[in-house]
């Protein structure tokens, strides 16, 4: 333990220590601040003198925040690696077709409500909720509108085309 004056001795120092860095810390200050240039008194050169060493700045280039903004909300730095966002999942999946061979039957399809887990046969006109009604079918898409907006919904067919190789080989 220390004695009662080293103690005392040790304290003055580091008071010391801090008074001295506060008065470095404000000495850089004011020699930076003094020492900088104010606009007035900056030479400006024409544009008769292009530098190819500096970057032309004009005075149409404004600074946009909400793009900067969405760049650092998009590029964290606090994500975890490989963290990707999150695509959520669409309303509604076409899972098939009936297009008829005669003109007196309309063409149907099968979409699936993918939040209740619904399937709905559907012909051009109907409504499968309160704003989004089925505008057009063709062979392998379907073309909604949703609160104006048009929304095209395609038969996923690449199940069924790309099998995987193990699950058909031979045992060896």
């Amino acid at each position: 333990m220390m004695r009662q004056t080293a103690l005392t001795l040790f304290n003055r120092r580091v008071g010391d220590v801090l008074i001295a860095g506060a008065f470095v810390l404000l000495s850089i200050f004011l020699a930076l601040n003094l020492s900088t240039p104010t606009p007035e008194s900056v030479p400006v050169s024409g544009p008769s003198e292009p530098s190819p060493w500096r970057a032309r700045v004009t005075t149409s280039t404004v600074f946009d925040a909400e793009a900067f903004k969405k760049t650092i909300i998009d590029n964290n730095l606090f994500r975890p690696l490989g963290w990707t966002r999150r695509v959520p999942a669409p309303a509604y999946r076409l899972t098939g077709t009936l297009i008829p061979r005669d003109s007196k039957t309309p063409p149907q399809a099968l979409i699936l409500a993918t939040a209740n887990h619904k399937t709905h046969i559907v012909i051009p006109g109907d409504k499968l909720a309160a704003d989004t009604t089925v505008i057009e079918i063709r062979s392998k898409h379907v073309i909604l509108e949703r609160g104006g907006q048009r929304i095209t919904l395609k038969l996923d067919t690449s199940a069924w085309l790309h099998t995987s190789k193990r699950r058909f080989s031979r045992p060896k």
